[in-house]
């Protein structure tokens, strides 16, 4: 029983392509981030089973796909290249950081969740969804930095996610709620469909617009799309500390399917 690492995508996904489809949902992060990660890893049983992957980050983070506890334990990191964070179901993210002995904080506590019947918003928000064009990317990548900042992710006052959003926008995979009088109110993107599961994300109201179900409306919209575009499942993540988004989309028909931890360690120094 071993971990394996590979930078090759294609390679990776050979070796596990197994799990990867098996638990699509489970493993809806590495999926997004197999073809830009900096590793990627796989555990293998002592018969062979791939039990268990891992993506790294472009930030350097290491973030747990379906993972076994004793998987987790086994993990390891050569001396100077330990990460300082990582995320992932919290039962692995736990067992990895208590076997490394170092001490470590949370930094968030999320919920992933998965589309059952979709449930349009009631009462309907005022106004309606549309597809967001190349002249919305200047406003959606303001929009994307506050959605970064208040998710915690402390961007730089002059990160530009201009690149990200247009990606999105060019594939139209980004959805606007507009208000009756023709001004965009909110905005939910969805990620490319892989293994059959596409993940909801991106979903933003700015605090003067908040409160009149804007979000529940991009929601729904960009939630059909992503169904009407064959994805079999239909995933989000919420913040557990935010109860209004928890039950938002569960009133939209999302229902839990495991929590996951994001920690930083705090006995390393770089």
């Amino acid at each position: 029983m071993t971990w394996y690492f590979t930078e090759d995508a294609a390679a990776f996904r050979a070796a596990a392509g197994g799990l990867l489809a098996a638990e699509a949902a489970r493993n809806t992060a590495v999926l997004t981030l197999m073809d830009s990660a900096g590793r990627l890893g796989w555990w293998a049983e002592a018969d062979g089973r791939v039990t268990g992957v891992l993506a790294v980050s472009p930030s350097h983070t290491p973030v747990f796909g379906a993972v076994t506890v004793e998987a987790a334990r086994a993990l390891a990191f050569p001396a100077g290249e330990e990460p300082t964070a990582v995320r992932g179901e919290t039962a692995a993210v736990e067992a990895f950081a208590d076997a490394t002995g170092l001490p470590w904080t949370p930094t968030g506590r999320m919920r992933l969740f998965r589309l059952g019947e979709l449930v349009p918003p009631d009462p309907a928000p005022a106004g309606r969804a549309r597809v967001a064009t190349s002249a919305d990317i200047p406003l959606t990548a303001a929009w994307a930095w506050e959605f970064a900042r208040d998710i915690g992710e402390k961007p730089s006052p002059d990160q530009d996610f201009t690149g990200p959003v247009t990606d999105r926008v060019s594939d139209g995979r980004l959805v606007l709620w507009e208000a009756p009088d023709g001004r965009p109110v909110s905005m939910a993107c969805v990620s490319p469909t892989i293994e059959g599961q596409a993940r909801v994300h991106l979903v933003y109201t700015p605090p003067a617009e908040r409160g009149r179900g804007y979000a529940a409306g991009a929601t729904e919209a960009v939630s059909r799309a992503a169904r009407d575009g064959g994805a079999a499942q239909v995933l989000l993540f919420t913040d557990l500390a935010n109860p209004t988004s928890n039950a938002l989309y569960q009133r939209l028909g999302y229902r839990p399917v495991t929590d996951h931890l994001g920690i930083e360690f705090t006995g390393l120094s770089r």
